[in-house]
């Protein structure tokens, strides 16, 4: 992955003259932004030599012309310029003009002394224009999108090595479910379990359930463990932790709903021979929910499936409709899945 191989070279300071940061994950654009400024400029060459435009306010044109001037000291300048729709298939209108026959003309040759960061917080850009190809003869076009599934555990071992720690590979499983593609929690997370495992240290599996700051999405996938298991108490139990959370049962009621529509629609799709990509794409899901949508299909037919989804339409319109206190209607209905999943119809 491009950005993988940008951060490293960035933090042995083996800089480009320009890099184009585009994506909507805003976690890889901060984190490369930040890593080009702290290993590009001192606390004390940051004050004089890093400059941020808005190119929403600013033309390309005074950008290059500041790119030009050499640093007030120092062996460098940083400028990041935000909100470059100018690389967008149909940039945004703006309040300046931009010319970018100066930007073309300042990327046949640019400066030794300078780099150019353009973020592009844009699900794309038009690979097809000059400028962007000049762009990756002189620097780094990088998609900050978000991470697919073997990336998410190449990302966590990253992180986990710069914060000098070993991961089990079960334990980045959890640290996932728990968190979706939320890389800012994961990596708050990993800086809180080194602390307790110490430099060098492991997270291991046990460790991570037991220290993980759970959330409503990741209990959900639980509950739903504990009806294909048919138990009943671990259930109400998970049920009542959330409870003593404050968690709302028709926000529970949603996320569950939530999770067994992925479960049945990922078990349609493979009777009729997607792959978990293809399913991703359509359902579109996050691979990885995909993949634990698979491991739990297995665990139900057709049938009970249709069947949960009937219960949990019901379940939702009893409660918002009053007619039985939230908290015990969720309890019942976790009775009622359960007693689907042991009907082997």
């Amino acid at each position: 992955m491009v950005y993988f191989e940008a951060l490293k070279q960035i933090k042995q300071k083996q800089f480009d003259s320009v890099y184009l940061l585009y994506g909507t994950e805003s976690y890889l654009v901060q984190d490369i932004q930040q890593a080009i400024v702290q290993y590009g400029l001192t606390e004390e060459e940051q004050e004089v030599n890093l400059s941020i435009y808005d190119l929403e306010e600013f033309p390309i044109q005074e950008v290059v012309m500041d790119a030009e001037t050499f640093p007030f000291f120092g062996e460098r300048k940083i400028l990041i310029c935000k909100n470059a729709s100018l690389f967008k298939a149909k940039p945004d209108k703006a309040q300046v003009e931009h010319d970018m026959s100066v930007l073309q003309q300042y990327l046949t040759e640019p400066v030794d002394y300078s780099i150019l960061v353009f973020i592009a917080p844009y699900e794309k850009v038009d690979e097809r224009k000059k400028v962007i190809k000049q762009i990756k003869q002189q620097g780094k076009v990088i998609p900050c999108q978000s991470l697919k599934e073997h990336e998410m555990s190449d990302w966590i071992q990253s992180i986990a090595r710069e914060l000098h720690i070993n991961i089990e590979s079960a334990a980045i499983d959890v640290f996932i479910q728990e968190n979706g593609t939320n890389l800012m929690a994961i990596r708050n997370e990993l800086q809180k379990m080194s602390s307790y495992v110490g430099d060098e240290g492991t997270i291991t599996k046990d460790i991570a359930e037991m220290l993980a700051a759970h959330n409503p999405q990741a209990s959900a996938l639980k509950l739903v463990d504990a009806v294909m298991n048919q138990n009943v108490e671990q259930a109400i139990l998970l049920y009542k932790d959330l409870e003593k959370q404050n968690e709302e049962p028709i926000a529970l009621l949603a996320l569950l709903a939530s999770q067994f529509r992925l479960i049945y629609q990922s078990k349609l799709l493979k009777q009729k021979g997607y792959s978990q990509n293809q399913m991703a794409q359509q359902i579109k899901a996050h691979p990885f929910a995909i993949k634990m949508a698979l491991k739990r299909e297995r665990g139900f037919s057709e049938g009970q499936l249709a069947q949960i989804t009937q219960l949990l339409t019901e379940a939702d319109a009893s409660m918002k409709q009053g007619k039985m206190e939230k908290n015990l209607s969720f309890e019942l209905l976790l009775y009622e899945l359960i007693h689907v999943k042991k009907n082997k119809k």
